[in-house]
C-alpha cells in the first residue's frame, strides 16, 4: 500500500476523476434535452393523451424499447461508425459521450413519458375548459406538474451513466473505470481497485443526496 502515499496515484485517479464527470455531465445535458422530443411525442400520442395516434405512438415505444435492450458494452461497439461520424474518432473521453448519450436517451425518454402521463387528469380537463391548446398543457400543465419526478428520473440517470462510463473506459473512454481496469485489474494493483471503487460509492451517494434535496424542495 506504500503507493497510496505517492503523488502519482492521487494525480492519475484526479485526471481520471475529471474525465468520469466530463462523461457524465454532459451525456446527461445531451440525453435529457434529445429526450424530451420522444417524450412529449409519446404523450400527446398516447391512447389517452391530448392527440391520441396509435400508430405512430407504437412505432415510437417500439423504437425506445429496443434501444434500452442492448447492453451498453454492446452498443458501445455499434454505434462505433455513429461515433466517429459526429466527434472524428471512436476512442477517448469525448467520444464515450456519444454511446453513453444514445443509451441514455431511450431510458430517460420513457422516464419523462411516464412521469408526464401520472399528472392529475383533473388538472388536464381544468386546462381543457379554459381553453388551453395542446402545447399550452403539454408545456404548463404537463411539464410543470411533474418536473420533480422527472428531475427525480435525471438523479437516476445520472448514477447509472457512472456505471455505464466506467464500462466506456475499458475500451478507452478514460475515467474512474479505465483507471480501476487497467492498473487495478490488469497491474494487479489492489490499492488502486479499491480506491476507485470508493471514489465511486462516494460520487453515487453525493449525488442522490443532491437530487433528493432538490425533490423535497420542488415537490
Amino acid at each position: 500500500m506504500g503507493i497510496l502515499s505517492t503523488n502519482t496515484m492521487w494525480d492519475i485517479l484526479s485526471k481520471a476523476l475529471g474525465e468520469t464527470v466530463y462523461m457524465v455531465f454532459w451525456s446527461t445535458i445531451f440525453s435529457v434535452i434529445l429526450a424530451l422530443i420522444p417524450a412529449f411525442i409519446l404523450v400527446l400520442t398516447a391512447p389517452d393523451g391530448l392527440h391520441p395516434m396509435k400508430g405512430l405512438y407504437e412505432v415510437l415505444s417500439f423504437i425506445i424499447n429496443v434501444f434500452r435492450s442492448f447492453p451498453f458494452i454492446i452498443l458501445l461497439v455499434i454505434v462505433i461508425p455513429f461515433t466517429r461520424f459526429v466527434v472524428g474518432k471512436a476512442i477517448g473521453t469525448t467520444a464515450s459521450i456519444v454511446p453513453l448519450t444514445v443509451s441514455a436517451i431511450p431510458f430517460i425518454a420513457r422516464v419523462f413519458e411516464t412521469s408526464m402521463r401520472e399528472t392529475d387528469k383533473g388538472v388536464i380537463e381544468a386546462a381543457r375548459s379554459f381553453g388551453a391548446s395542446n402545447l399550452q398543457i403539454l408545456f404548463r400543465v404537463y411539464l410543470k406538474e411533474s418536473f420533480p419526478r422527472m428531475l427525480n428520473g435525471v438523479i437516476l440517470l445520472i448514477i447509472s451513466l457512472v456505471g455505464y462510463s466506467a464500462m466506456a473506459g475499458t475500451v478507452g473512454g478514460g475515467g474512474i473505470g479505465d483507471i480501476a481496469i487497467r492498473f487495478g485489474y490488469q497491474q494487479y494493483k489492489t490499492d488502486y481497485l479499491i480506491v476507485c471503487s470508493i471514489i465511486l460509492i462516494i460520487f453515487v451517494q453525493v449525488i442522490q443526496s443532491i437530487g433528493n434535496l432538490l425533490y423535497k424542495k420542488l415537490s
